[in-house]
C-alpha cells in the first residue's frame, strides 16, 4: 500500500493555523481603533442673517472678549468686490489673533486671503493657482500653532491644500505670491466641503454640502478628518475621513438646504455650523446650529 501523510501532523498544522488566526483576530479586535470618531449632539440654534451670516463664521480669541465673526455677501467691502473678488468663504482666526477671510473671483487664475492683523490693519495675500487647482476658495482653517492654513476646493476631492498662514507665518508677505507648501491626502473622497476647523493639532471637523449622499450614505454630512501628523509645511500628511452625522435640515419650506461654514470654539467646546434654508425661507429660518461633544 502507498504511504499516506500522517494525519496527526496535518491536523497539528491546521490546529496551529486556526489558533494563530484566532489569536490575530482577537488582537486586532481588542486593539483600540486608530481613529476614534466623536459624537456631536445638537443643543440649540440661532437665526442666521442671509446677507451677513450665510457663508461662514469663526470665534476670535485675540483681542480678549472679541465678538464672533461672520461672512456673507453683505460683508464683502465694495473696495474688494469692484476688483472682482465677489465670493467670500468660511473664515478662521488664529489663536494669535490673525483673522483670515478666503476670497475667489471668476478670473480663474488666483485666490485671495484677506487678513486682519491683531493690531487691526488689513492686508491681502494672493495665491496664483497651481496646475489642476480649482478656482474655488471655500474655506480656511488655521492650525493651532498658527503657522499653517488649510484650504479646500469645490466638487469631489481627495485633498486639502496647505499654505503658510498669511500674516501669522513670518515667511509670508502681501507683496509676494502665497505658495502652496504641502497637501493633506484624504483616504476617502469628500464633496463640496464648505468649511473646516481644527479641534486639536491633528483633528478637523468639516461641513459638507454634499447633495447626493453617495459617498457616505447621507447628504450634508458633518465630517471628522484625523490627520497622520500635524501639518508642518514641508511634507504631506494623510487624513482619515469619517462621516459623523447629517447636519440638521429643518425649515418651514421644502427644498434644497445648503450647509455652510463651521467653527469650533475651544474655550467652550462648542461647535457651530450654518445651514441655509431653501426657497423664501432663506430669509426667515436659516440657522446657525450649536453642538457639544457627548
Amino acid at each position: 500500500m502507498p504511504l499516506r501523510p500522517a494525519r496527526p501532523r496535518r491536523h497539528a498544522v491546521r490546529t496551529a493555523l486556526v489558533a494563530l488566526t484566532t489569536a490575530t483576530a482577537a488582537a486586532l479586535f481588542a486593539a483600540p481603533p486608530a481613529h476614534a470618531a466623536d459624537t456631536w449632539t445638537e443643543v440649540g440654534s440661532d437665526r442666521a442673517d442671509p446677507l451677513t451670516e450665510s457663508q461662514g463664521l469663526t470665534s476670535v480669541e485675540v483681542p480678549a472678549n472679541s465678538a464672533n465673526r461672520y461672512t456673507g455677501i453683505g460683508t464683502i467691502p465694495v473696495s474688494v468686490s469692484v476688483r472682482g473678488w465677489n465670493h467670500v468663504g468660511d473664515p478662521d482666526a488664529s489663536y494669535g489673533g490673525y483673522y483670515v477671510e478666503p476670497y475667489q473671483s471668476d478670473s480663474g487664475t488666483s485666490k485671495m486671503y484677506r487678513v486682519q492683523a491683531p493690531d487691526g490693519t488689513w492686508s491681502e495675500y494672493v495665491h496664483a493657482l497651481g496646475s489642476g487647482e480649482a478656482l474655488n476658495n471655500s474655506w480656511s482653517a488655521i492650525t493651532p500653532d498658527s503657522q499653517w492654513m488649510l484650504s479646500g476646493e469645490w466638487g469631489t476631492m481627495t485633498r486639502f491644500l496647505v499654505f503658510p498662514t498669511p500674516g501669522a507665518n513670518a515667511s509670508t508677505a502681501p507683496s509676494v505670491n502665497l505658495p502652496q507648501v504641502s497637501t493633506v491626502r484624504l483616504d476617502h473622497a469628500v464633496r463640496d466641503v464648505q468649511g473646516c476647523d481644527f479641534t486639536g493639532p491633528t483633528t478637523l471637523l468639516c461641513s459638507s454640502d454634499d447633495p447626493a449622499g453617495t459617498l457616505f450614505g447621507v447628504t450634508k454630512p458633518l465630517l471628522q478628518i484625523d490627520l497622520s501628523a500635524a501639518p508642518n509645511g514641508t511634507s504631506d500628511v494623510t487624513g482619515h475621513v469619517t462621516a459623523l452625522r447629517q447636519l440638521p435640515l429643518s425649515s418651514s419650506c421644502s427644498g434644497t438646504f445648503e450647509a455652510e461654514g463651521i467653527d469650533y470654539d475651544r474655550r467652550s467646546g462648542t461647535l457651530r455650523v450654518i445651514v441655509v434654508s431653501p426657497g423664501i425661507c432663506v430669509l426667515t429660518d436659516s440657522k446657525t446650529y450649536r453642538f457639544t461633544k457627548s
